[in-house]
């Protein structure tokens, strides 16, 4: 198949270290895995398998990752998603965000960070007919106030982004009283509830499905707390960006006599994949 149909996939799970002051990024490595491993067996037909995807270590310089998204997007295809994982941090205006990186502290985090608009601006200027960020995040109480009040700043990068967005952006609070915190890429995780859905599927749904087909689900995946006191975002309905929805594959096969061969390739198809090289 020629390059244009081909899919793009950047992941990047930031884990800024032992900072104390910039907590919540430590399992942001573990859900890119998980993603890198899960999506490219996920794109709907028309796509081929498994694309082309980058899987950026954890502990990279924002130079690093922002050459992943660049070389990415200057290449031809279907659609490109890029995710990101870990915490966000605003510059001292509180106009624009970045993705903190290993070895940051507070003071040089947003300086040292991948910037939001850098992602953007190379996702738009792109070569590919589609595009979707998929952000897993959590901000300080400074931040997460920011986006709440209207008129430009930070809420203005969610509520009017440039390119489709979806995830979850929440306030960083240290778990207590023996309940652990809900941190990108972990245990409850937006990115995690994404992977189990993709891998499992939703019944009752198509067997081509959109992120905001998939949304309401991935809400109930994640529960009352992962939702309580969090930014839920979701791209608009229709593209051309689907995934393929394994519970609507076995419910038409469901009743029809299978041969234990063909049970157990379905059975591989729909088990954990593991997440490629770095």
């Amino acid at each position: 198949m020629g390059g244009s149909l081909a899919a793009d996939l950047v992941v990047i799970g930031a884990e800024c270290g032992n900072e104390r002051a910039l907590a919540g990024s430590a399992d942001a490595g573990r859900g890119a895995g998980l993603l890198a491993g899960a999506l490219p067996g996920a794109w709907y037909d028309g796509v081929p398998e498994p694309g082309r995807t980058v899987l950026v270590p954890p502990d990279a310089e924002a130079n690093t990752m922002l050459t992943a998204v660049q070389e990415a997007a200057g290449r031809e295809g279907r659609f490109l998603v890029v995710c990101l994982l870990g915490r966000l941090v605003a510059d001292p205006r509180l106009r624009r965000l970045a993705l903190v990186t290993a070895g940051s502290t507070r003071e040089n985090a947003y300086r040292r960070g991948l910037a939001w608009d850098w992602v953007v601006s190379a996702m738009v200027h792109g070569g590919h007919a589609e595009t979707l960020l998929l952000v897993d995040a959590v901000v300080d109480r400074e931040v997460w106030e920011a986006l709440g009040r209207e008129g430009g700043g930070p809420a203005e990068l969610l509520d009017h982004s440039r390119v489709p967005l979806w995830g979850r952006v929440a306030p960083w609070v240290p778990g207590r009283r023996g309940r652990g915190a809900t941190v990108p890429g972990g245990d409850g995780s937006f990115a995690e509830a994404v992977v189990r859905l993709v891998q499992q599927g939703v019944p009752g749904l198509p067997a081509a499905v959109s992120p905001a087909d998939l949304h309401p689900a991935v809400c109930e995946q994640l529960g009352a707390q992962g939702r309580t006191g969090a930014r839920m975002v979701v791209p608009s309905a229709g593209g051309r960006l689907l995934l393929r929805n394994p519970a609507a594959l076995r419910g038409k096969l469901s009743g029809m006599p299978l041969s234990g061969e063909l049970l157990a390739v379905l059975g591989r198809k729909d088990s954990p994949s593991r997440p490629p090289s770095a």
